[in-house]
């Protein structure tokens, strides 16, 4: 089972916002693979470079090795990356970048839009998600809406989860793309708490393992 409504014969876009590199992988990258895997169109979308996240390394540098990072991840979930331009840690919610943000999304038509759940103790997580859904609300609710969930506990908060899908089958290829961030060290870091997160939600749904989502409804 997939997010979203199935449209025989149409090839879907899938938008995936995400404020840092990882983000989109650790959060949804299972659920992205199922659509891929189909010949899905899936985009990623990253508000920073993650500039601010390598202790000891200058932004520049850490930019550098982080959208390499990037690459090697999408390459494996067979997703296309799009950078917005914000700085890690510095990121703003102002009338310009609403209407940025508006554009990009407005520019790939996508079926389908995954973000953060605006309820995080990260503020660039805030951002992503309010910045899309500005986005939403103001391209009349054209695309379906989903918000992910980011190491839920320590950084989501009050997620109560609409919908499920089951990554039984695909977890080895999301944890491969997952493990490409190194400079995060990931396998003991952010996929760990991830991984918990697949069994706690796996659990819930009644399979192995699972990627949970909020789905906000389209109704005015």
């Amino acid at each position: 089972m997939k997010l979203g409504h199935t449209l025989d014969g149409k090839r879907l876009k899938i938008v995936v916002a995400g404020a840092h590199p990882d983000d989109p992988e650790s959060c949804c990258g299972g659920t992205t693979l199922l659509y891929a895997d189909e010949g899905d169109d899936v985009v990623y979308l990253y508000l920073t470079r993650g500039e601010a996240g390598i202790d000891g390394v200058d932004y520049e540098e850490a930019a550098r090795i982080r959208t390499a990072e990037v690459e090697a991840s999408c390459k494996i979930l067979g997703a296309r990356p799009v950078f917005l331009g914000q700085v890690d840690g510095a990121t703003e919610i102002s009338a310009e970048w609403y209407e940025r943000v508006r554009g990009v999304l407005a520019a790939e038509g996508p079926d389908i839009v995954i973000t953060h759940w605006p309820i995080d103790t990260h503020r660039d997580h805030r951002a992503m998600g309010l910045l899309v859904y500005d986005a939403w609300l103001h391209l009349g609710r054209t695309f379906e809406l989903y918000y992910f969930e980011a190491m839920t506990g320590q950084q989501t908060q009050v997620f109560n989860p609409t919908a499920y899908v089951d990554i039984s089958g695909v977890e080895e290829r999301k944890r491969a793309a997952c493990l490409a961030h190194a400079s995060q060290h990931p396998a003991e870091g952010f996929y760990a708490v991830h991984q918990a997160m697949h069994r706690q939600r796996g659990n819930e749904a009644g399979v192995p393992l699972a990627e949970a989502f909020v789905r906000h409804e389209s109704r005015h």
